[in-house]
C-alpha cells in the first residue's frame, strides 16, 4: 500500500475494504430462497474448499458477497478496493491467494456502473499477478447487455467489448444470470454459465401471489422466458405487442390473450426506468385483470422508476437482489425482494468440485 502511495506523489486512497461488516438495509425485505438441490455435505469437501477457495468482492454489492461467503462456510477475503484521490481505481489484495481459485462477486451494475467494471477488471489483473490458480468473475448482473447488437448505423457493440476486456484482464470464467440476450455468451471465448432465476420467481408466486393467474410478457423478446414459468404453473400465457418511439419510451401496447378476472403476472429480465411496466399494468386493469404483479430478476430502477411504480396500478414489483437497491425500496412499499445469495454460492460450490451447473435447474422441476 506504501508503494502505491508513493508512486502517486503521497495522494491518500479512499479505499473501502470488501471484508468489512457492512449493516444490513433497515427496512423488512421479503427474502425469499430456492430449496436448491445440494449434494450431501462432505466434511473433507468442505475443509478442502476453505481452503482452497478464497471469495473476494469490489463495492458494487458487498452485502450479496457476504450472504454468498456466509451460505459457503468460508471467510470474505481481503482487499481494499477504493480510489486514488484523482479518481483512479486503487485495488490491494491484503492477504495470500496464491495458487487459490478466486471467485469475484462484482456485479457491474448501477449507479456506478464503469466504476464497478474497472473494479472488476483491476481486480483481476490483480489476483492474476498474484498467481491465483484461477479466476472467475461472479456477476450477477451484466452490465451493457442490452448493447448486444448494432441495430442503427454507427452504433457499438458495447457487449462485446466487455467481454473482450474480460477476458483480457485474465478472467477464466463467468457466472452470471439472465443475460439480456442468451447470445451474449458467445461474445466471450471463455465458459459463461447464465442462472435462471425462473425457479426462485416460480417460488415466490406459488407461496405469495393467491388466485387464477396468467402469465404476461411484456414484449416479444420475452416470451421463452414467460412461456417457462406458465408451464411450470399450468397459468395461461399472453404477450403484450410494443412499439418504441426511442430506447425507453413505448408508443403503443396491443395485448394478445385474455386476462379477464384473473391475476395478471408480469416476467422481465430487467426493470428499468419502469415505464413499460407502468403502462403494462394499466392496460391489463383496462382489460379486466383482477390484480397486476411484476416479477423482473433485475431491479435497475433508474430515474423516474419509482415514482412510476408508486403510481401505477402494479400491486407489487418483485425483483431479485443482483443489484443493491435498499435506499430504493425504502422510498417504495410495493417493492419485494428475492435472494439470490443460495443459488449463486451453489454455483460457486459446483464450479469448484467440478460438478453439474446445469442440473440445478433440471432437479428443480
Amino acid at each position: 500500500s506504501s508503494g502505491i502511495n508513493a508512486e502517486y506523489g503521497g495522494q491518500q486512497q479512499d479505499s473501502l475494504t470488501s471484508s468489512q461488516t457492512h449493516k444490513p438495509p433497515q427496512r423488512e425485505r421479503t427474502a425469499l430462497t430456492s430449496q436448491l438441490p445440494t449434494t450431501q455435505s462432505d466434511p473433507q469437501k468442505e475443509k478442502e474448499m476453505s481452503e482452497r477457495v478464497k471469495i473476494l468482492a469490489g463495492n458494487a454489492h458487498p452485502e450479496l458477497a457476504q450472504e454468498i461467503a456466509k451460505y459457503l462456510g468460508v471467510a470474505l477475503g481481503k482487499a481494499d478496493v477504493g480510489k486514488f484521490s484523482n479518481g483512479e481505481t486503487s485495488v490491494m489484495i491484503s492477504e495470500s491467494i496464491r495458487d487459490m481459485d478466486v471467485f469475484i462477486i462484482q456485479p457491474t451494475c448501477n449507479p456506478n456502473v464503469n466504476d464497478n467494471l474497472m473494479e472488476l477488471l483491476v481486480m483481476a489483473d490483480a489476483i492474476k499477478r498474484a498467481s491465483a490458480k484461477r479466476i472467475t468473475a461472479v456477476i450477477p448482473c451484466f452490465g451493457y447487455a442490452r448493447q448486444d447488437k448494432k441495430d442503427k448505423s454507427r452504433a457499438p457493440i458495447t457487449g462485446k467489448l466487455v467481454a473482450n476486456l474480460i477476458e483480457t484482464a485474465g478472467i477464466d470464467r463467468v457466472i452470471t444470470m439472465d443475460l439480456h440476450a442468451s447470445q451474449i455468451q458467445g461474445f466471450f471465448n471463455i465458459p459463461v454459465d447464465n442462472l435462471y432465476a425462473e425457479p426462485l420467481i416460480v417460488k415466490y408466486i406459488r407461496k405469495s401471489i393467491p388466485g387464477e393467474k396468467v402469465i404476461v410478457s411484456p414484449d416479444a423478446g420475452g416470451v421463452k422466458r414467460a412461456k417457462l414459468i406458465s408451464d411450470k404453473l399450468g397459468a395461461e400465457l399472453a404477450i403484450i405487442h410494443k412499439e418504441r418511439r426511442k430506447a425507453g419510451e413505448v408508443s403503443e401496447m396491443i395485448l394478445v390473450g385474455d386476462v379477464r378476472d384473473k391475476v395478471a403476472l408480469l416476467v422481465d429480465d430487467m426493470a428499468d426506468t419502469c415505464g413499460t411496466l407502468a403502462t403494462a399494468a394499466e392496460l391489463l386493469i383496462s382489460k379486466g385483470a383482477s390484480g397486476v404483479y411484476a416479477l423482473v430478476t433485475h431491479g435497475v430502477l433508474s430515474g423516474p422508476a419509482i415514482d412510476r411504480i408508486n403510481n401505477s396500478g402494479l400491486a407489487e414489483l418483485v425483483i431479485t437482489n443482483s443489484i443493491p437497491h435498499a435506499e430504493k425500496a425504502d422510498k417504495c412499499p410495493k417493492l419485494k425482494t428475492i435472494s439470490i445469495s443460495h443459488m449463486l454460492a451453489e454455483a460457486i460450490r459446483r464450479t469448484h468440485h467440478g460438478e453439474s451447473i446445469s442440473s440445478l435447474f433440471t432437479d428443480h422441476k
